[in-house]
């Protein structure tokens, strides 16, 4: 239960710097939700890693690079599913903020993360 607490404050971070770069990609680019939201989640894996690494699961027996590797492939996996999810929301109601649709996507791919992590990645 614990390690799922320690998930959830990484994956909130994980949401902020997500949020935070889609805002200020929005805001300072040209660049339209869709592709805005592609870089902020990379941005977000990148420090989730860390996150996840040090606080949630503790570093895997595996190298760094196979580790980051592992790590990358399960998050992009639960990011194309969070970004289809943002997505949809996005064209079913053009009038949604890209904030709100986000944060619903967010929580809609959190379970497929924490599985993937805990059984691929950073299994003991």
């Amino acid at each position: 239960m614990q390690r799922l607490v320690r998930f959830v404050f990484a994956g909130g971070i994980g949401f902020a710097a997500d949020a935070a770069a889609l805002w200020l990609l929005l805001a300072v680019t040209p660049l339209g939700p869709f592709v805005a939201r592609m870089l902020s989640i990379g941005f977000a894996l990148c420090a989730t890693w860390q996150i996840n690494r040090h606080l949630t699961f503790s570093p895997s027996r595996r190298g760094v690079a196979e580790e980051g590797a592992r790590y990358g492939s399960v998050g992009i996996a639960t990011s194309v599913v969070n970004y289809l999810v943002y997505s949809a929301i996005l064209l079913a109601l053009p009038a949604a903020p890209p904030l709100i649709a986000l944060a619903i996507a967010s929580l809609a791919a959190m379970a497929l993360s924490f599985l993937g992590y805990s059984r691929l990645v950073f299994d003991r």
